[in-house]
């Protein structure tokens, strides 16, 4: 093909098809030259370079007649190798082009992977071998290759969604309903048995941990361990391999379809904060070799060093108009060609950082809420980043959901029986108020969870004091040292019936706290049957059974799933606990009881100088569910709710207030019960409630 290629156009970036020939189409604002080079099948012989002919402002492109679908290739970018202005090309680097679909190829960390020398006496000596043979290349893709067969978005209104956050490989690893072949794929999480469960448990969209094409970082590869989360990825438009059989698009497409097809929404835990090309002295891969100084932020002072306000070496400039466009480009594929529904962007307060400073009104924010693909998804916020100011929880743009660590923090603290926690934990049982009230945003914003990914397993939380994460070869000094958990008196596993009685029904207590709040509840895979990772709460690079989803439940596993699913439907059956305003403990309109009322164990409405007791652990929340309207088909007619919370060593008589429509409290749920079945009266004497210690209870009044 060499001397075969014409002009072609800009617009669109990457390697387009178009049935007759591919246009190439790279951005880089201070590249001199740009080679295309074309490989073999196998990516492992190359066969031309061949120079974009054309430049249009800051993108390079060439039109190549009579090439197509499969075609393997890569870049050679030539121009200025000057670290200390920031300038990293090296033409004896292949490429990767950012906007590859599929690759071909895997990643050997050799020396020649990197564009400077390794050794001391020159850190930065430009290296000059070839390191097309050591890198994956670039595969052109048929956009039109799959049939959707009619697929539609669930389209779940974010007020009813209830998220589940699971890892593809993990959740199917060892799942018994899955054909051996497919566990841990794309293919195995369609599955029938896998579906069903899903269905079953009542959630409404599965959020996934990193799919986008990502790589072992080099230490843990000296280690002998992967990375198994995929927070470090190498190619944002193309999905993992590691989770196909053989055609991972063909295969992520096949899983939507089967989701969506069971009423699912997916929603990607996408990471566009930083590359696998991580910190100044890692390997040259992409952008580094593109134009390192119009992707990365880099430090004012010594332009040969990354920006580290993420943790991994390097930070991406949303600054820089190449990063907002390849971004916004990014989201549009998943969205349009991907058909997923939604986003969570992991340490997002770098989407907002044009300058230095967060800004919840930055350009990258504003494209988002104009595009009319992504304004129409679910975009929810990890709020966080390492830099400056970086924690900026309710500080997001009006149309953003965010992760709530404050309700996962409160509630954990609340049922450890710390001191002072009632009024915070009403605060986030009402939906969080203080954190999304303004620009006119709902507790719907708020995504509250319990646990997580990163952190203890919802079993850990009530299991163990301290973290155990000796395997991850790190001297146990990573992960969270301050988690919020407690261990009744046992470190880790134990036999002791009454440790056991006390963890189980801390879960129960968790899991029905995260359920009964106002905003989005988040369920991390395998909680709802107690799911242990044995103490190590940074699971990372652990892709063994340690972090695996185990199917044989432990002892009262299945208890505590069918537990999670009498919550799930609770809340589904009832819009007060879905409401789209915060609650506020004030009358609605005339004539109506207050939406909220807090109350003591007296049975009297908690006062000023109640909420200022720091030794307070006893209190109920009464919800008004008088003239809400069913939000949905099934939904149940409209019912008043008290719920009632002992945090404390004690039981405690709880005098009931008159029931709202006149007739009588019916116990729901009782988290002190082993069993599901609460006999109607059961612990009542009269107008009082026995509330056992450590014990949440649910009591209905029906219209």
């Amino acid at each position: 093909m060499k001397g075969t290629i014409m002009p072609g156009r800009p617009r669109p970036l990457g390697a387009a098809w178009d049935g007759a020939g591919v246009n190439f189409a790279l951005r880089s604002s201070h590249a001199e030259a740009v080679e295309l080079c074309l490989f073999d099948a196998d990516g492992r012989r190359e066969l031309a370079r061949l120079r974009l002919p054309e430049r249009s402002g800051d993108t390079w492109h060439g039109y190549l007649p009579g090439a197509g679908p499969g075609l393997v290739y890569g870049y050679r970018v030539h121009g200025r190798y000057a670290p200390r202005q920031g300038h990293r090309f090296n033409k004896h680097k292949l490429l990767l082009d950012p906007y590859a679909r599929a690759l071909s190829g895997t990643l050997a960390y050799e020396p020649a992977v990197y564009g400077h020398s390794q050794g001391a006496a020159e850190p930065w000596r430009q290296d000059l071998s070839d390191s097309a043979g050591c890198v994956p290349k670039a595969r052109v893709t048929d956009p039109h290759a799959f049939d959707w067969q009619g697929d539609r978005r669930p389209a779940v209104p974010l007020e009813q969604s209830i998220v589940y956050e699971l890892h593809v490989k993990g959740f199917t690893r060892q799942h018994p309903g899955v054909p051996q072949h497919l566990r841990g794929t794309y293919l195995g999480l369609a599955q029938p048995a896998v579906l069903d469960y899903l269905v079953g448990l009542g959630i409404t969209a599965v959020e996934l941990m990193p799919v986008q094409h990502f790589v072992t970082e080099p230490h843990l590869r000296e280690r002998g361990l992967e990375n198994y989360w995929g927070y470090n990825t190498l190619a944002f438009f193309a999905p993992h391999p590691g989770y196909a059989l053989a055609d991972p698009l063909r295969e992520f497409r096949e899983m939507v379809r089967a989701l969506h097809d069971a009423g699912l929404e997916v929603i990607l835990d996408v990471v566009f904060n930083h590359t696998a090309e991580g910190g100044e002295h890692g390997p040259t891969l992409s952008f580094r070799g593109i134009d390192n100084l119009g992707y990365y932020r880099l430090e004012a002072g010594d332009l040969r060093r990354n920006v580290n306000w993420t943790g991994c070496g390097n930070t991406l400039d949303f600054g820089q108009p190449a990063v907002q466009e390849l971004v916004l480009d990014c989201l549009r594929y998943w969205a349009v060609e991907m058909h997923v529904d939604g986003f969570r962007f992991d340490l997002a307060t770098t989407l907002g950082r044009e300058a230095a400073d967060f800004d919840p009104d930055s350009a990258f924010f504003r494209a988002v809420r104009g595009d009319p693909v992504l304004a129409g998804l679910k975009l929810i916020a990890e709020p966080w980043d390492l830099g400056p100011d970086g924690y900026r929880l309710g500080g997001f743009p009006r149309h953003w959901g965010e992760w709530n660590d404050r309700f996962r923090d409160t509630a954990r603290a609340f049922w450890r029986g710390d001191a002072g926690q009632v009024p915070r934990l009403a605060e986030r049982l009402a939906g969080s108020s203080d954190l999304f009230g303004a620009d006119g945003r709902g507790p719907q914003h708020s995504v509250n969870y319990v646990a997580c990914h990163d952190g203890f397993t919802l079993a850990d939380v009530v299991s163990y004091a301290r973290k155990h994460n000796e395997d991850n070869g790190e001297g146990n000094r990573d992960g969270d040292s301050h988690a919020v958990s407690w261990n009744h008196g046992v470190e880790g596993p134990t036999e002791d019936e009454d440790v056991l009685r006390r963890r189980a029904r801390q879960r129960r207590n968790l899991l029905a706290t995260l359920f009964l709040s106002q905003g989005v509840p988040m369920l991390q895979a395998g909680d709802e049957f107690g799911r242990t990772q044995r103490g190590n709460n940074n699971a990372y690079c652990q892709d063994n059974e340690l972090a695996w989803v185990n199917w044989r439940p432990a002892r009262d596993g299945a208890a505590l799933q069918e537990f999670t699913r009498r919550l799930v439907r609770l809340r589904r059956d009832h819009a007060v606990f879905r409401r789209q305003a915060f609650l506020a403990g004030v009358q609605q309109r005339a004539g109506r009881f207050k939406d909220v009322v807090w109350l003591r164990a007296d049975g009297l409405e908690l006062e000023q100088e109640d909420w200022l007791e720091p030794e307070l652990r006893v209190f109920g929340m009464l919800l008004d569910g008088t003239g809400l309207p069913p939000a949905q088909a099934g939904e149940k007619p409209a019912c008043n709710f008290l719920v009632l919370f002992n945090a404390g060593a004690a039981a405690t008589e709880f005098m009931l207030p008159a029931p709202i429509s006149g007739s009588t409290w019916e116990v729901t749920l009782d988290t002190g019960q082993d069993s599901l079945t609460v006999p109607a009266g059961s612990y009542r004497k009269g107008h009082i409630y026995l509330l056992e210690a450590e014990t949440l209870a649910v009591l209905a009044d029906h219209e």
